[in-house]
């Protein structure tokens, strides 16, 4: 692994596939195979996950003679990550901008103490001059 690998340099097959495999925590070949969309070759997505180990974005294990893959960048570091590129391609690098376009989306979704938790991060951040 020649440097760091960023969650953001992925393919979209290689999202895919990350993504599966921070949902279930560690997966199989056949275990990404069967979650991903279309309709993947099994020797494609073993050559893929071949590809992110070798990248430095996955790791390996062996039980009874599976592989099963981790990744290596955990998964809060990933989510800060995918979430600060976000915020700079989509929304400029305003979070007021990402808050409100998140709230508009879920705005008839948010339970009474989401509401509420919002409104004290916003009146926290008042009370700190942010």
């Amino acid at each position: 692994m020649a440097k760091k690998p960023r969650i953001t340099d992925l393919t979209r097959r290689e999202r895919q596939i990350m993504d599966i495999i921070y949902k279930l925590g560690r997966a199989t070949a056949v275990d990404v195979v069967n979650n991903l969309p279309g309709a993947p070759v099994n020797a494609t997505v073993r050559s893929l996950l071949g590809v992110l180990e070798e990248k430095g974005y996955l790791q390996h294990d062996r039980f009874k003679g599976k592989f099963y893959y981790t990744p290596t960048i955990p998964v809060e570091q990933a989510r800060n990550l995918a979430l600060e590129h976000l915020m700079n391609t989509l929304f400029k690098g305003s979070e007021a901008r990402a808050v409100i376009s998140i709230l508009k989306q879920s705005e008839a979704s948010l339970s009474e103490e989401e509401r509420r938790m919002i409104l004290d991060l916003i009146q926290q951040s008042r009370e700190e001059g942010r």
